[in-house]
């Protein structure tokens, strides 16, 4: 397996932005061992740069996202689909 060492952070900000955008499409991602490798692996990126994964909106601007808060952003939220 390659280490996601090897690619900008930005570049992988920008795939995981795009995945996460269609998780509700697409469940089977959260069980997906790339999606959780990525996550873990911008998570720790994060932590090195001092944000406070615990603080959704913090996490959001980090990875270059709107930020958006908890109660705003749950509002237009759908119900999972069943895999």
């Amino acid at each position: 397996m390659t280490s996601l060492a090897g690619w900008q952070t930005d570049d992988l900000k920008l795939v995981y932005r795009v995945l996460h955008a269609h998780l509700m499409d697409h469940t089977e991602l959260m069980d997906s061992p790339l999606f959780a490798a990525l996550q873990s692996h911008l998570q720790a990126e994060a932590r090195k740069d001092g944000v406070d994964l615990t603080d959704h909106s913090a996490w959001d601007a980090w990875l270059g996202n709107e930020s958006t808060p908890c109660d705003e952003r749950m509002k237009g939220r759908r119900p999972l689909k069943p895999v």
